[in-house]
């Protein structure tokens, strides 16, 4: 798809306007935030990007519409799985309920920021080296069974670690263990202090990058195309702050998330290696945009419905051993 620099200005003042009304509304006032209110925004920016999808089909098709939606629904997807880590970071320093969604906001920014600096590498080296699909279909492949692996593994989940650049920022930039609002820097005895705001507006903007090391080689295995890339990236993570408060309770639920995601992943993996073999001159078959859309919202759907049928099952055999417990301490007692 052509896309002007006009167009790319106008998507991202259209983006930055829509951030800013986000938070003048939600976000400027720190609050502890309801269900209702992270349901009905996750519902706006959800059906935001369904117009924005909608309005790619009437002015460019629907081979563009049709990238973007699986695109956005995959980086969505993906995205459910940071929320894990969010909640550790969130617990390792202890942030109080009503900052945590400008936490996310804050942090949320400098991920798509950091986000936006990948994809432009990642559309400069692929519109060079057309072999760098090779390599990110074996990588998407290799995650997909590593998260496999960690899925069948029996070990709680570790305890989040701080990054080399955070470690960096700590040791070489004053700060202070205590919060004070939302400041990020006070002065105290002289000397300018960075808050624990700060730090952890930075650690959810440089963990996300990690995430983005897979989920970027997946969308452009959907599409090559950066203006695509680029916007159904930044509707994935602009509605995360709220997603994360309507889900937060579920996301144990989830159990078979790490499956779901593992079989998108090797299914985009092979989609890469076809194409690639396909630009090398290989009669190999071609995997269509309604087939990978059809795909992901397949497995998106079969991993919910397992997912809650294993949670309901294992909370009620917790349940009935707790009730036969009690049985057979009241019959010793007899």
């Amino acid at each position: 798809m052509d896309v002007s620099v006009a167009m790319w200005g106008l998507t991202i003042v259209g983006l930055c306007a829509l951030i800013a009304v986000d938070f003048f509304i939600g976000g400027r006032k720190p609050h502890e935030v309801s269900l209702k209110e992270a349901g009905i925004w996750t519902t706006v920016w959800i059906v935001l990007a369904g117009l924005f999808g909608l309005g790619l089909l009437v002015f460019a098709g629907g081979q563009p519409s049709g990238e973007f939606f699986a695109g956005f629904i995959t980086e969505k997807s993906l995205s459910v799985d940071n929320l894990f880590v969010f909640v550790l970071i969130m617990a390792k320093f202890s942030v109080p309920t009503i900052y945590q969604q400008r936490v996310l906001m804050v942090g949320v920014l400098i991920a798509l920021v950091l986000r936006a600096v990948f994809i432009a590498a990642g559309a400069a080296i692929i519109s060079t080296f057309a072999w760098v699909f090779y390599i990110f279909g074996a990588f998407l492949i290799w995650t997909a069974w590593k998260l496999i692996q960690e899925a069948r593994s029996d070990e709680e989940d570790e305890e989040y670690e701080e990054n080399r650049l955070l470690k960096a920022v700590e040791k070489r930039v004053p700060s202070t263990d205590q919060y004070h609002g939302t400041k990020l820097f006070i002065m105290e005895n002289g000397k300018r202090l960075m808050t624990p705001m700060l730090i952890v507006m930075l650690a959810i903007g440089t963990t996300d990058v990690l995430f983005a090391l897979d989920s970027i080689p997946a969308i452009f295995g959907l599409t090559q195309d950066p203006y695509i890339v680029f916007t159904a990236n930044a509707f994935a993570l602009m509605g995360l702050r709220q997603l994360y408060f309507l889900i937060g309770g579920l996301l144990k639920k989830l159990v078979h998330l790490s499956y779901g995601l593992s079989v998108i992943l090797g299914f985009i993996g092979v989609k890469l290696v076809l194409h690639a073999l396909h630009e090398s001159g290989v009669h190999v078959p071609q995997i269509s945009i309604p087939v990978s859309l059809g795909v992901i919202c397949a497995v998106l759907a079969v991993t919910t419905i397992t997912s809650l049928y294993a949670s309901k099952k294992q909370a009620l055999a917790e349940a009935g051993t707790g009730e036969g417990g009690s049985r057979d301490r009241d019959s010793a007692d007899v």
